[in-house]
Order: structure tokens, then C-alpha cells, then sequence
């Protein structure tokens, strides 16, 4: 074979395996979002005006409904409370590391100053880039920025002439050209007029082509739904190999829903956190603005009891993975320091469990060593208030099939001395059994 067959030969084998080869996030980026551990997750869009679930009331709607859907609800979206600064230092006391905002939802309507379509922000009485100012208020607070973006169009469909499903062949990006084409100059305008975009969740049925082109466009980009598992409204039953993350609401509904619904408490969404932690997942949680861009008090009054959790025992949920021998036993949920033989062990802490009182706890997967320490996170083990001959000491003792650990919640945090949630109990230079 002469030298300028082999060249010809070689080039050809090159090109065909970039053809069908896939851009894929950075390893290093994946290992720094598994890091990160809990994020907001934002659903706002203009039908937050009729507490509707999102978008998806103009599946199946009239003539008449998506007309006035589409002509009349920009008319009245004026979110004139709308406070991005106040919302990012709320988010990031709750201890979230990034927040992914709606920018485009189903229905197509454009949370940000596009070229691209008159169905946006800048054509209602608010008129002002709500994107930008979100993104600015984000990054100043040092929380990463996240995109949530719908590669499914129901404005660009109605202006086809198309049928408003998410079924249709013609909702998606790999059947539909021109639609991919719009997608394609939208994602562009938001990756590169908004400063460094930190992660995108793509929401269609189809999303190949997007994700091919946005790690394109910049490779910095952590994409989430589109190239790793995103379980919505649930948890996995066993622990899965990172990275992957689930999405859930507070509530029943993802945008505001001012009547009929039901919230998860406080304590539910805490431990729904420990739980996808302890299963080596982040945790996306909903927050779903009011129309005049207030978050609703039932929504706030979570997210501040997050805050207080997270304030005492962050390191136990930022930087950890999933225990090599085991995720739970009994009431015990457990996590890793990802770089250190650290162990967090999740007590549960009952409404009788009162402030000074001690309690046992025992498992059999861990086993101690010389240099073993252990601690309560947020207490310094030293005194209990009001209660001089209370000594807190943390204490564990190794049996020959189990580890004892004796902790005191000597920590005041509500005025009745109860605290719901859980405890943390920190133990380092462990060993693990099998």
C-alpha cells in the first residue's frame, strides 16, 4: 500500500469515527457537580398569572384558549416584586450551590431578551431581562448558574401550523428541522450573551442534537438532563453510579399553584435530600415564584428550614459519596467525605427527643480505629444550656459486632428545645465492614 493510500485511508477511518462519536461532559466537570449536592430548581413562566400547570394546559386547548394564551397572558405578566438579589441570598443560605431557571418552558415563551421570537419578557408590562438579572444576582452570591431549557416549542408548533402535542413527530428537534434550527439560535443567545452558563437541563423527549450542539459551543458546560439520569418526582431505590440527579417539587405542581395544594414538609424534603445524598444523586429542588415574582411563604418557610439544617450540617451533604458497604441500615442513613475516611451517620431525631437528652445508636457496618474521633456537627459537645451537670461529650464504643454511638442533641435551635430533624454524627478514620 503506497503512503498517499495510507494517509487517504486513515483520514477517511477519522472522519467516520467522528461522525458517530458523541460529546460527552468533562469527567472533571461531572465529579465537581456530584460534588455540589443540592440545587434550585425555578418553574416561572407567564401562566403562573392562572396557577395552571406549566405550559401544558395548551396541549389539547381550543382555538380560542391558545389565542389568548399566547396574545393576552403577556399583557398581564407584571412580576413587579420580583427581587433577584433577595432570591439568591435566600438560595444560598439553604446551602444550594446552583440554581436552574426556566428559561424557556414548553409553551416557548422566552424568559430573557431574545431576537428570536416577540413571545418574551420584553413584551409585557415588566419589559425589563429577567434572565440577566437573575444570572448577575446569582453569580454575585456565588451560586452557579443553571439553564433550564425546552427544545420543545408549542408557539413555534402553532406557527407551523402544527398540532400542540409533545407526541407528535413534529415537537421534536430530530424530526423537525426548522424547529431545531430556532432551538440552535436561542441556546446560543443564552450561552454566549449571559455570561459563563454553569448547566443546562434540556426537557424533551429528543434531545440528542441540542447537546451535541451546546457542548460545542462550550465544553465548560455541565449538561444534565439530555446526558445523565434525571429522575423526576422520585428516588432511585438503590444507589447509582454518579453523576445523576433528581428533580422535585414541594408541592404538587412545578409553577405556582395558589389553591389545592399540598406541601411536603419541611422535615420530608430534608430527608428526602439525606436520602438522595446517601444514594450518591443531587437533589434539584422546586421553587415555583408567585406572577409578581414573590416565592410563596409556604415555599419560603421550607426553604429557611433547609437553611437552618443545612447552616449546622452542610459538610455532611457538599463534597460526600456514597459509603463502598452500605446507604442505610435501620433508621441510619450514611455519607462519605469524598477525599477523607470520614463518615456522616443521619440519626433520626424525634419530636420527643429533647434538648440535653441522650440517645444510642448502633451499627454494624463500620468499624473503629485508633485514631477515630466523633462529633455532632453544629455542637461543640462542651455544655448544654441551662444545664451545668450536663456534660455532651459524643462517645461511641466498639463492640466485637457493632459500634455504639452515645450522642447528646445538645444544640438549641427552636425556643421549645425540640428539633425536628435529623442529627449528624461525624466519625473519622473509620473502617468498614462487609
Amino acid at each position: 500500500m503506497s503512503f498517499k493510500i495510507k494517509i487517504t485511508f486513515v483520514l477517511i477511518i477519522t472522519v467516520c469515527f467522528s461522525a458517530f462519536s458523541q460529546l460527552k461532559n468533562k469527567p472533571e466537570l461531572n465529579e465537581a457537580f456530584m460534588d455540589m449536592g443540592f440545587g434550585i430548581f425555578i418553574h416561572w413562566s407567564l401562566d403562573s398569572q392562572l396557577g395552571s400547570v406549566i405550559s401544558h394546559s395548551m396541549v389539547g386547548a381550543s382555538e380560542d384558549y391558545v389565542k389568548r394564551y399566547m396574545e393576552e397572558l403577556p399583557k398581564t405578566f407584571y412580576p413587579d416584586k420580583f427581587d433577584p438579589d433577595e432570591w439568591a441570598r435566600l438560595f444560598k443560605l439553604t446551602g444550594a450551590e446552583y440554581v436552574v431557571f426556566t428559561t424557556k418552558h414548553h409553551n416557548g415563551f422566552c424568559m430573557w431578551d431574545t431576537k428570536t421570537t416577540d413571545f418574551n419578557i420584553m413584551n409585557t408590562p415588566y419589559g425589563k431581562d429577567i434572565t440577566a438579572e437573575l444570572f448577575t444576582a446569582l453569580r454575585k452570591h456565588g451560586l452557579k448558574v443553571g439553564v433550564y431549557f425546552s427544545p420543545e416549542d408549542f408557539s413555534f408548533l402553532n406557527k407551523q401550523g402544527e398540532l400542540i402535542s409533545r407526541n407528535s413527530m413534529m415537537s421534536q428537534i430530530t424530526e423537525n428541522v426548522e424547529l431545531l434550527e430556532y432551538d440552535k439560535k436561542q441556546v446560543k443567545e443564552l450561552v454566549t450573551n449571559y455570561g459563563q452558563i454553569d448547566v443546562i437541563f434540556f426537557d424533551a423527549f429528543k434531545t440528542g442534537p441540542i447537546v451535541q450542539y451546546v457542548h460545542s459551543l462550550d465544553p465548560n458546560i455541565v449538561v444534565t438532563r439530555g446526558e445523565m439520569k434525571t429522575p423526576e418526582q422520585k428516588i432511585p431505590d438503590g444507589a447509582m453510579p454518579g453523576p445523576w440527579e433528581t428533580c422535585m417539587t414541594m408541592g404538587t405542581q412545578w409553577a405556582y399553584k395558589p389553591t389545592n395544594e399540598v406541601y411536603k414538609s419541611g422535615k420530608e424534603l430534608i430527608n428526602k435530600l439525606i436520602e438522595i445524598r446517601a444514594k450518591g444523586g443531587n437533589f434539584l429542588m422546586n421553587v415555583g415564584p408567585k406572577p409578581n415574582g414573590e416565592i410563596p411563604i409556604e415555599q419560603e418557610e421550607r426553604l429557611r428550614e433547609i437553611a437552618l439544617w443545612m447552616f449546622m450540617n452542610n459538610e455532611s451533604v457538599k463534597n460526600v459519596r456514597t459509603l463502598p458497604n452500605v446507604i442505610k441500615e435501620g433508621d441510619l442513613w450514611f455519607t462519605k467525605a469524598k477525599d477523607e475516611n470520614t463518615v456522616y451517620v443521619f440519626v433520626p431525631n424525634e419530636q420527643e427527643w429533647f434538648k440535653g437528652k441522650r440517645r444510642l445508636f448502633y451499627t454494624e457496618k463500620l468499624r473503629t480505629t485508633k485514631e477515630t474521633e466523633i462529633s455532632v456537627l453544629g455542637q461543640n459537645d462542651l455544655v448544654v444550656e441551662y444545664s451545668p451537670n450536663n456534660i455532651p461529650t459524643s462517645r461511641f464504643t466498639q463492640r466485637n459486632h457493632n459500634v455504639e454511638i452515645s450522642i447528646t442533641r445538645a444544640q438549641r435551635v427552636y425556643n421549645d428545645k425540640i428539633w425536628p430533624n435529623k442529627v449528624v454524627v461525624k466519625l473519622t478514620n473509620i473502617e468498614f465492614v462487609e
